[in-house]
């Protein structure tokens, strides 16, 4: 009988293993970068070619390693933080799963050097497809340098997965800027093909935040310190002004270590309420700090995603103290508990409270909704409050049928439209702005009901596509050239997306510096705004949420076509409201928005009868 069960082979084991630890060239920017903070480096140098494709190396001046442990660091489920299964749950370093080296070794040719300030000579190690393949004493500066050349050489599949160089820098370069913020009295340095991106000098934490965001963040940060015996959290919220149309600038470090936290960031969004519009992000970068018993780092392999004790005193904590923070700086209202003098004189305070009244007191249906079961919600009926016809309110009308989305009869929206095209085009007459957000638009026949958004969305939609994919738009030049700040990933992210702006219509171009100004904008984008229209498309387009796996071009339409539509809220002129009306019924699709709502209602005559049963 031949068995089918059997072990596999170690080279096969640790690719797998690689493929849950190093996902993409940032996973192992990660790991490595963590193993220097842990080796106690005070200066971490990173430097990548090719977005890490063909190469990442991490120097640190830590405390090396021994030409054993160099050996041994190399070997699955290798760690010097575990001895004992309840090590797990006092894990106070970045790096502990001994998984990292081994992982790396078996998708890339590794090299290491390192060395130990008691020891003359360090060590060199070379590793490639999970085995050693030289190993001599060499000469080298005390702590450790590792690099990983050709990422996935030996499994092309996955090395085709790998997105442009631009994404995959992206990735590397959020890796690098979570560890940089979670130790600022650390220097780091970021090369990319020879180029310097980051140089970030040992400091304070907010000196290092002001490093990496900018400048423009130095005067809109609010500091947040809070103690118990139970946790810490400390940290900085950007003034409301800061927030934003999407999630931008948003860090949680517990214990140091970065995580993902949507419980967390609704605590933060709560304690913003009323500050901020709702459909805005604020900015923050906090730190919390408690007992390792009290939290679980290990429910995912990334450890990003982590699981708290107690989740409900974690999220009263974080946000009670952003609360608290803003209270301070005078940004929220906070009361005053204190007791006013004046109040010891007022009769309710002063006069006795006799026994006639007491009785009174007690004999009162308010006293009773207090001190009974049952009567919390308990109203006493009174003739003025009877509704005798109550339940008629409820019931459904004698013709409940009607239409889906005020449309007629036979009137759906697919049977309006053949290829996208409007049958017939109804003649509006008369047009009326509601609530500065929708268009009447009388007809003949009844009316429209044209969400100005929406239809405004689909408009420019159809104008950048056509722009993008058949012609290039008119470019409206800046009379001075416009500067943009932007963070080292966001330049990234412009140079990446340069090629099909200029095709909308911007002309941005790169000065001596390395940094990008605006010398034209497409003809829709208002005077003023052009800096403001940048930063919003940028935060949108990395931010883009879809179940649709759009194509970067397309990404960037509809992010233009969102940002620069007339928003909901804005008063619109007669001529205004004709042009957005005609401009909508000479679209291709002109009854759906780029996400799929209808940019209008039509309401006939028959239906109108209907609502008022004729």
């Amino acid at each position: 009988m031949n068995n089918i069960i059997h072990l596999l082979p170690d080279h096969i084991a640790n690719q797998i293993a690689a493929g849950e630890v190093i996902q993409r060239p940032a996973s192992a920017v990660k790991e490595l970068l963590e193993n220097a903070v842990d080796a106690g480096a005070t200066t971490i140098k990173l430097l990548v070619n090719d977005a890490g494709k063909a190469l990442i190396q991490v120097i640190d001046n830590g405390k090396g390693m021994s030409a054993d442990d160099a050996k041994m660091a190399f070997e699955r489920h290798a760690t010097s933080k575990i001895s004992q299964i309840e090590d797990l749950f006092r894990i106070k370093t970045m790096g502990f799963r001994g998984e990292a080296l081994a992982s790396i070794a078996a998708v890339a040719q590794v090299e290491l050097k390192t060395r130990r300030a008691e020891d003359e000579l360090g060590s060199l190690v070379e590793v490639a497809h999970s085995k050693i393949i030289q190993q001599e004493a060499c000469v080298a500066p005390v702590g450790t340098s590792i690099s990983m050349k050709n990422l996935f050489f030996n499994i092309p599949a996955r090395r085709n997965f790998l997105k442009s160089n631009a994404a995959e820098m992206r990735h590397i370069m959020d890796e690098f800027i979570r560890v940089a913020m979670a130790y600022p009295e650390i220097f780091f340095s970021l090369n990319s093909n020879g180029q310097e991106v980051y140089h970030l000098e040992a400091g304070t934490r907010k000196q290092r935040i002001v490093q990496i965001l900018g400048n423009s963040y130095n005067a809109k940060l609010v500091n947040v310190l809070e103690e118990t015996d139970y946790m810490t959290i400390s940290g900085f919220v950007g003034k409301p002004e800061t927030a934003r149309k999407t999630r931008g600038d948003q860090y949680f470090f517990v214990n140091n270590r970065f995580i993902k936290s949507a419980y967390l960031n609704h605590a933060v969004n709560a304690a913003f309420e009323g500050m901020i519009a709702k459909d805005s992000f604020p900015s923050y970068v906090l730190y919390i700090a408690l007992d390792p018993t009290q939290v679980d780092i290990n429910v995912h392999p990334t450890k990003q995603e982590i699981k708290f004790e107690d989740e409900k005193i974690i999220y009263a904590f974080v946000q009670a103290a952003v609360k608290h923070a803003l209270a301070q700086f005078s940004i929220a209202p906070s009361l005053d508990f204190s007791l006013n003098a004046d109040i010891q004189g007022l009769d309710a305070v002063s006069k006795p409270f006799t026994a006639h009244q007491q009785e009174a007191a007690v004999s009162s249906s308010l006293y009773k909704t207090f001190s009974q079961k049952h009567q919390a919600h308990f109203i006493e009926p009174t003739p003025k409050s009877e509704l005798k016809s109550w339940k008629d309110f409820f019931k459904p009308s004698a013709d409940s049928s009607g239409t889906i989305a005020g449309l007629s009869d036979a009137n759906t929206l697919e049977e309006q439209y053949t290829g996208g095209r409007l049958l017939q085009i109804p003649q509006v007459q008369h047009y009326l702005q509601v609530q500065q957000s929708y268009i009447i638009a009388t007809t003949a026949t009844g009316f429209l009901l044209v969400h100005q958004q929406l239809a405004h969305e689909r408009i420019l939609y159809e104008q950048y596509s056509q722009a993008v994919h058949n012609k290039q738009a008119p470019t409206q030049k800046s009379l001075f050239p416009i500067p943009l700040e932007l963070a080292e990933s966001d330049k990234v992210l412009l140079q990446e997306l340069l090629p099909d702006l200029h095709l909308i219509g911007y002309q941005i171009e790169e000065d001596e510096q390395h940094q990008y100004v605006i010398q034209g904008t497409p003809a829709d984008v208002s005077t003023g705004n052009e800096k403001h229209a940048i930063d919003m498309l940028i935060e949108q387009f990395k931010h883009f949420n879809s179940d649709v796996n759009f194509s970067k071009k397309e990404k960037l339409i509809r992010c233009m076509a969102k940002q620069q539509a007339t928003k909901t809220g804005t008063q619109l002129e007669l001529k205004e409201m004709a042009a957005l009306v005609t401009a909508l019924f000479e679209c291709n699709t002109p009854n759906i928005s780029p996400t799929g709502n209808p940019t209008y209602i039509e309401y006939k005559g028959n239906y109108l009868e209907q609502l008022f049963k004729r």
